[in-house]
């Protein structure tokens, strides 16, 4: 009798243990937005990889980190590491915006001398306790030629679109797509 009840539990433990399992996750990506086209920029322009705050750099997406806690979506993931698809998307972006410059990511097999290089500290991605989304980032972008440094902190929030992860994500390529105008104005003479 106690060898059939210790092979009944062998054979339920994986079954158990399937059962309880989470489903297959959902994975996102941010979209790129269109902006306004300036006139001039650098000749080439190197955007570094992006620095995220720990909180942030996961392959799930943090819905936010209001009230002391990290509310993280377990099933909802970043289709690709987040700060290299931030970085690829401004790439896009950019190259957009200023049609004259060649933007290119400091990770990529392309390496030139560049004219700017363009730095990101991000610190926050995710929704605030009224459920906008908030983006704070910090830019500085240094010239070789000639020789200077300008920097900037951005702060831009947006409204969800949509409830649930959805609306999160179409709400930070919302907010990528206003960050990329900004770091463009940064950038020209």
């Amino acid at each position: 009798m106690a060898l059939g009840r210790r092979r009944f539990a062998g054979l339920a433990l994986p079954v158990l243990a399937a059962a309880c399992s989470s489903p297959d996750p959902v994975y996102y990506t941010v979209a790129t937005r269109p902006g306004p086209v300036l006139p001039a920029g650098p000749k080439v322009v190197m955007l570094k990889d992006i620095s995220l705050v720990s909180s942030l750099d996961r392959r799930e997406i943090v819905r936010s980190s209001e009230g002391y806690k990290l509310d993280v979506r377990s099933n909802d993931w970043w289709g690709q590491p987040l700060g290299g698809m931030l970085g690829n998307t401004l790439v896009i972006e950019l190259s957009q915006r200023l049609p004259g410059s060649t933007i290119y990511a400091e990770s990529g097999a392309i390496s030139a001398d560049p004219n700017a290089v363009v730095g990101i500290n991000l610190q926050r991605l995710d929704a605030d306790s009224t459920g906008m989304l908030v983006l704070l980032a910090q830019v500085a972008i240094e010239f070789n030629r000639p020789q200077r440094m300008v920097s900037r902190t951005f702060t831009i929030t947006k409204p969800l679109p949509a409830p649930g992860t959805p609306g999160l994500v179409a709400a930070i390529s919302d907010a990528l797509g206003e960050l990329a105008d900004g770091i463009a104005a940064m950038l020209q003479p």
